[in-house]
């Protein structure tokens, strides 16, 4: 008897990560479980002074391997594979741009913050790049790595007012989803603290002084 190709590859990868799930068919699409990421905070917060700018949030860009929303799992540097039985609910730099709209969303510094402009432009926008977003397999576990560099830019006269590197990590005491997805959850909230800190010092407000 001959298996589909599809299936030995997917039967391969649940080999490689000990732990992850069995697929639930030998045929066809695996069922998956979906994930969200949370930001720090929904809370509104004050800072002391009048809003200031309307703030875009761009699509972050990224490579192919992480153009999607399969969650992906690095069993040395060299190999990339994804987590057979679960799934984020949009891709990667969906998930990133909704993450980052939230998170500068709670401060009251900013008129509007969305994926879009209300009018033709907005004050400001966050251009992106992501570099990692995965779990990187370490002895029976695993560390999530998220790194990503952003520049703030004036819309008006195109200039960029600010350029940073981010850069975050989260230990999982296992390569199982169940103990990925909160590592993944704690690495992500804490790149949104260190990204929103620093957007908000380039239009001149102060993210420790707001409550």
């Amino acid at each position: 008897m001959r298996f589909p190709i599809a299936a030995l590859l997917a039967l391969s990868l649940t080999a490689a990560l000990p732990g992850c799930g069995a697929l639930r068919a030998l045929e066809g699409e695996p069922d998956r479980d979906v994930f969200e990421l949370r930001p720090p905070s929904d809370a509104p917060l004050k800072c002391g002074r009048g809003r200031v700018a309307e703030l875009v949030i761009e699509p972050p860009k990224t490579r192919g391997t992480l153009d999607t929303d399969r969650i992906m799992v690095r069993p040395n540097e060299l190999q990339t594979q994804y987590l057979p039985d679960a799934r984020w609910g949009d891709t990667v730099p969906t998930t990133l741009q909704t993450l980052l709209v939230r998170g500068f969303g709670v401060y009251d510094v900013f008129t509007h913050v969305g994926r879009v402009p209300l009018g033709t432009a907005g004050d400001y926008a966050i251009l992106s790049e992501v570099n990692d977003f995965n779990a990187e397999v370490v002895g029976k576990g695993a560390v999530i790595k998220m790194t990503l560099d952003a520049q703030m830019v004036r819309e008006e006269d195109a200039t960029v007012v600010s350029r940073g590197h981010f850069a975050t990590t989260a230990e999982a005491p296992s390569t199982k989803t169940a103990d990925l997805i909160p590592a993944f959850d704690a690495a992500g909230q804490e790149l949104v603290r260190q990204m929103t800190a620093w957007g908000l010092k380039a239009v001149g407000a102060n993210a420790a002084r707001c409550h």
